[in-house]
């Protein structure tokens, strides 16, 4: 899938030249499955978030725009990764709680249990109450204390 060509402008924005010859500025990329598939189904849309291009894969592009892409999407997404669980405030919710995440320590507030997403084998995604989602990759590969804590909303 190298019948279209993407750089960077001059002021840093992804630009999409189309196997046609139309140019693009200001694209961004989109992944569909940003969890479960996050290197297939990648959508590049314009700025007035119309669909230009589909990749299914993105081991199909050349390496120069795949790194493009990956460096446009981490820019966006917003997903920190539960390492630890340090404590919770109450085993019933509203509850706060500490926890160290790949972004370092922070607190969050889970309204209620409905907001812990199993997502397919051991994976979970924590929504708090601003909307900001957690990913715990594998719960069963947390320490004994974090499972010991998270068993207790599951």
């Amino acid at each position: 899938m190298d019948d279209f060509q993407m750089a960077r402008n001059l002021a840093g924005r992804l630009v999409l030249t189309l196997p046609s010859g139309q140019v693009h500025e200001g694209v961004t990329p989109i992944r569909a499955f940003p969890v479960q598939a996050p290197q297939e189904f990648v959508a590049l849309v314009s700025t007035e978030g119309k669909e230009l291009l589909w990749i299914d894969r993105l081991a199909e592009v050349p390496e120069d725009v795949r790194h493009l892409i990956n460096e446009e999407i981490v820019s966006r997404e917003v997903m920190p990764v539960i390492q630890q669980l340090l404590s919770v405030s109450t085993y019933s919710t509203p509850s706060t709680w500490e926890v160290v995440t790949d972004r370092g320590p922070t607190k969050l507030i889970l309204k209620g249990e409905e907001d812990i997403r199993r997502l397919g084998g051991s994976s979970l995604i924590i929504t708090d109450s601003h909307g900001l989602r957690f990913y715990v990759s594998d719960m069963l590969q947390l320490d004994k204390h974090s499972r010991r804590l998270l068993d207790r909303f599951l």
